[in-house]
């Protein structure tokens, strides 16, 4: 046990040298076994392309002895059963059939719905699913529409951003933008979609419920005094926890329920298409 342990050490380590020294790669072509459990031999070329060029010494030692324990791992487990269990216990003939089976419906299944499945959501579809199951879209984090920067705490643009922010004009708006996006070292509106409480938090360093309790008047301001910065985040919608999330959030959940529903409806049209088939042809009987 200790010698071949100690022989793929000895191999992880020099392995980098040994995949890039040309003068040396008969040792390669001679595939000297490193590890052996039984009959069951482990050549040093199966081991090597485990390993990234470039990996240190102790990365490729690592590798290579995790990737030899669970090779021998896996052999003697099975060694032990072929000689442990019964020619009956053995015998895994009819789970493998039952395997192939399933593993062929699956793939036919996949072929004949990628053929077939519609993908296209419209809006309709958005909106019609959300009023009929609002009740499954209720926020357990808070949402919200915000914007965040992190500006230099004694940059003079900090109030008038602030107020074009807040006043509500598209135009003020557009202005706040463009005067934090060239004054601030970070601006953002989140893509203009809205993001859970959480992920603005991150950009604070704080935690959700700390954040919220220093919020007034939809703005939230926080001074780095270590690097002299200010982190501002204004947010003027929210969705708390326990109301209906709105539609904006949830539309990308409902695409995938609505094309999951048309998964599922494609499959079973298949199953009955093939059950009616193979009775009208005589081949499927019940007597």
């Amino acid at each position: 046990m200790k010698a071949w342990v100690s022989s793929v050490a000895a191999f992880a380590v020099a392995l980098p040298m040994f995949m890039s020294c040309k003068a040396i790669s008969s040792l390669f072509e001679k595939d000297p076994v490193v590890a052996k459990v039984g009959r069951h031999t482990l050549t040093r070329s199966e081991v090597a392309v485990l390993v990234p060029k470039g990996t240190s010494p102790e990365d490729s030692m690592k590798l290579v002895l995790q990737y030899v324990n669970s090779w021998a791992s896996d052999l003697v487990f099975a060694d032990m059963a072929e000689s442990k269990l019964s020619k009956q216990e053995k015998d895994v003939t009819d789970e493998l059939e039952e395997y192939r089976k399933a593993l062929l419906k699956y793939r036919y299944e996949q072929r004949y719905v990628n053929e077939r499945l519609d993908t296209i959501v419209s809006p309709k579809e958005v909106e019609n699913y959300y009023d009929s199951h609002k009740q499954d879209f209720i926020a357990t984090v808070p949402v919200a529409r915000a914007c965040f920067m992190r500006i230099s705490a004694d940059s003079p643009d900090i109030e008038a951003i602030k107020r074009a922010l807040s006043s509500g004009d598209v135009e003020d708006m557009d202005y706040a933008d463009s005067l934090a996006s060239v004054s601030a070292d970070r601006y953002t509106d989140y893509g203009g979609n809205w993001v859970s409480i959480d992920e603005i938090a991150a950009d604070f360093g704080m935690d959700r419920e700390s954040l919220l309790r220093m919020m007034r008047n939809s703005f939230i301001e926080v001074r780095d005094k270590v690097y002299d910065k200010v982190n501002v985040a204004y947010i003027p919608y929210m969705v708390d926890v326990g109301e209906v999330l709105p539609i904006e959030y949830c539309e990308a959940d409902i695409k995938s329920i609505l094309i999951g529903v048309r998964r599922h409806r494609l499959v079973s049209t298949l199953e009955q298409d093939l059950l009616e088939d193979a009775r009208e042809k005589g081949r499927f009987v019940i007597y």
